[in-house]
This record gives structure tokens, sequence and C-alpha cells, in this order.
């Protein structure tokens, strides 16, 4: 049955996207257990698309196109992930950060959020890890020459070399961006509204070089597949071995997700979810 709200044209304003944030927030903290961790693995899977849309566009840019812009439309093209989880329905843990709004308002209790929290965190990394293993299978690191797969070892590559605390930075100016897009998507009365709103905080977290923890979950397997078991003539067409990479390891994945993820909840969690809590929701 429609309501007034869902009549309604114009985009809704901030203290009513509070309320809506509010209202998403139980509603997730109070879906059974099994239906959480179905729509987290979904998320996880659909992020993983945005990555690897990102991995095939940057494939080849470097020295064709100028950095900026490489990079712009690797941010362009990861936002699919987002839509995909927005517009689907998914359960993404850093977009789940704004669940503080429903509990610092005490409509869900502690071990309420911490539940979602801890079942939409594996379910995204049993989604993002399944796709990647989906794709090495495929043998899609051999397209353009072996140069997809070369952009994935690149891009994880580089992560793995992250300091702790620049992780954890970049984690919280990501996650600032994810949940301002999906708070942004929810002044949206309409699936194009919501598909503005969503790209171009994607877009710009993505240019900057800031950290996902549930994309690097894709990013990372993704680059260990390739290394340990992609075939001999792969390597040959890009010019390298296994050796060449020795930063890709289960401890640097390990070493970056974890505090990126500690990134990912303050930025998320505090710096949008509570402040808007604190603005919009608190004198209620």
């Amino acid at each position: 049955m429609s309501t007034p709200d869902d009549q309604a044209i114009d985009a809704r304003l901030p203290p009513e996207m509070a309320l809506k944030a509010e209202q998403a927030g139980a509603a997730k903290a109070g879906r059974d257990a099994p239906s959480l961790l179905v729509l987290s693995i979904l998320a996880g899977a659909f992020i993983a698309f945005g990555a690897i849309f990102m991995t095939v566009v940057m494939t080849g840019s470097a020295g064709a196109l100028p950095f900026g812009v490489a990079r712009l439309l690797g941010g362009l093209v990861f936002s699919l992930g987002l839509i995909l989880v927005v517009i689907g329905g998914a359960e993404l843990f850093t977009g789940d950060n704004l669940m503080v709004m429903a509990w610092a308002n005490r409509v869900i209790k502690t071990r309420a959020l911490l539940r979602a929290w801890v079942i939409v965190y594996f379910g995204n990394l049993i989604g993002a890890i399944g796709t990647a293993g989906l794709i090495f299978l495929s043998g899609h690191a051999g397209l353009a020459g072996g140069g997809v797969g070369k952009t994935a070892l690149a891009i994880a590559a580089s992560k793995a070399e992250l300091p702790f605390f620049d992780a954890v930075v970049l984690g919280i100016l990501c996650n600032v961006l994810v949940c301002l897009a999906v708070w942004l998507s929810y002044s949206a009365r309409t699936v194009v509204g919501k598909v503005f709103a969503i790209v171009p905080p994607i877009s710009a977290f993505v240019a900057a070089g800031f950290e996902h923890s549930i994309a690097n979950m894709y990013f990372f397997p993704v680059a260990l597949m390739i290394k340990e078991w992609a075939p001999e003539p792969f390597w040959q067409a890009i010019g390298a071995a296994p050796k060449d990479y020795p930063e890709i390891t289960i401890m640097a994945a390990l070493g970056n997700i974890a505090p990126v993820t500690v990134g990912n909840i303050i930025g998320g969690g505090v710096l949008v979810g509570a402040v808007y809590w604190f603005v919009y929701l608190r004198n209620r």
C-alpha cells in the first residue's frame, strides 16, 4: 500500500532523510540471519562487479590517458557496485555503518547492531571471494594479452604496501564518501535519482585512491589467485613472474583490510552517521 511519502514528488530534505536512515537501520537489525547473510553475500559480489569493471577500464590507461582522467573513469564504472547494492536491495557493511543513527536514537540495541555488522561483514567477504574465484576460473586475467591480470596485480600490490596508519585514514575518507552516497540516495524517490546521487561520491573516492574494505576483499583474493595459479603463458604475455610480486601475500591482505575496516567504521559511523544523528535526530 502506498503512503503519502511514496506519492510525493519533491526530493526528501535532510530531516526526512534522517528519519528514513533510522527506519532503514531498524529494518536491517530486525532482519533474520539467513536473509541478512544472503543479501550481504550479494552485496560482496556486487562490489566485486564494480571492481572488475574498474580493473578492465583502467587496463592500458597508463601513458595513454592523463592520470586524473584514468582515475575518474575507474571511479565512474566502480559506482556500478553501490548502484547494484542500493537499487537491488543488498546489505553492504560500509553502507550499514549508518545504522549508528538508529542505535544512537535507541531504536536498536548494541547487540542487534553488532549482530548485523558481523553477519554482513562476513557475508560480504564470502561474496567478494566467491566472485574473485569465478573471475579467476573464467580466464578473465588473460584479457588484453594478460593486461587485465597485470592491472589486478598492480592494484593489489599498491594496496599491500600501504602503512597501517595510512590505511586507516584512507579508510576513513573512503567511507565518508560511501555513506554520503547512501545518505544522498535517501533523498531520491526514483531509481534515476538514486543513481545520480550515488555516482559522484563513489567516483570521487576511487579517483582519490581511498580504501574500501569490501572492495579489497575482491582485489586481494583475485591477485593472490593469479599469482599462485596463473599459467605460464600468462606470465610470458605480461613479461613478469610471480616472484615480481612479493608484496602480494595473505598476511598483506589481512594487514590492509583490518585497518581499512577500522577506518571505514570511523568514517561512516562517526563522521557521517553520528553527525547527522546529532543534528537531526538527537532531540527526538
